[in-house]
């Protein structure tokens, strides 16, 4: 109990995705970078902010806020801790999961995309989602509007599981629009945080928990994407941990698959046209 407070402490504190932290909480442990801020070892004027949290931070009120959100705090270490997220060059301090914890290292696929896709790639991504539930795998997605939802909906209209990764508290139903869908995903599924209930979506953490969507899955799919889309960077990451990335063609006039044909075109992404093709070529990888 006294480690998962240490990591609370410094969960609520630092911002996911950080290249130092991550390095110090590995070289030297929680325990030994929660004292060396408490004691105020580092830049004084650099880390201020996360000094000042961590100076003022009160782990029965941290972990009550959690617990009031129906969610749990795991922690490296834990049974139910993905071991695939440790694999990340920045990995989680700890994550904040509401739902079934189980799920959470099952066979899964990520599947991103565009906020405004076209009906095409709304029904390819459903498509690929209830092709993927038909053979036993999760689905892993962001949590937005547009493909991500179109995923998540094709998973639970399959019958499947489904895990939505997201930028805000878990307890902010970010976006507003898909409050009925996190209370659906829940039901069998799980909801994925980096922060802590009621801290904000800011765009940075779109970034960050991207990396994340593609550490919890075995592959990932990019349906729709505009030239400089976020979902461009979840495909990066996968293939800096050398998972599968795929792609779905489309029209070659339209901009909302602009991204996919960049990812084609580099080779950063493998062309798919079913989901044959994709459990194919992930059995081959």
């Amino acid at each position: 109990m006294k480690e998962r407070a240490q990591r609370l402490a410094l969960f609520s504190a630092i911002e996911g995705g950080s290249a130092f932290w991550s390095r110090e909480i590995d070289e030297r442990g929680a325990p030994a970078v929660l004292d060396r801020l408490r004691n105020n070892a580092y830049d004084s004027i650099k880390h201020a902010a996360i000094v000042h949290k961590v100076q003022e931070f009160e782990s029965a009120a941290a972990f009550q806020s959690i617990e009031k959100s129906g969610a749990h705090f795991i922690i490296p270490g834990d049974v139910l801790w993905p071991q695939r997220v440790d694999e990340l060059e920045s990995p989680p301090i700890g994550l904040i999961v509401k739902g079934n914890l189980e799920i959470l290292s099952n066979p899964s696929l990520a599947i991103v995309g565009t906020r405004n896709p076209t009906p095409y790639g709304v029904r390819i991504a459903g498509d690929f989602a209830a092709g993927f539930v038909d053979r036993e795998w999760d689905i892993v997605s962001g949590g937005a509007y547009g493909i991500d939802t179109a995923a998540h909906r094709g998973a639970l209209v399959a019958e499947g599981r489904t895990i939505a990764v997201i930028a805000s508290g878990i307890d902010l139903h970010y976006p507003s629009g898909n409050m009925r869908l996190f209370d659906e995903i829940c039901e069998n599924g799980a909801i994925v945080s980096e922060v802590m209930p009621g801290v904000s979506a800011l765009p940075h953490r779109f970034l960050t928990r991207n990396r994340l969507i593609a550490a919890l899955s075995q592959a990932t799919l990019v349906v729709e994407a505009a030239f400089r889309s976020g979902s461009l960077r979840t495909a990066r990451d996968a293939a800096e941990l050398m998972r599968p990335v795929m792609a779905i063609p489309g029209p070659i006039n339209s901009p909302s698959s602009e991204g996919c044909h960049r990812l084609i075109g580099e080779r950063a992404a493998e062309l798919v046209t079913s989901v044959a093709d994709a459990v194919e070529l992930i059995s081959a990888l």
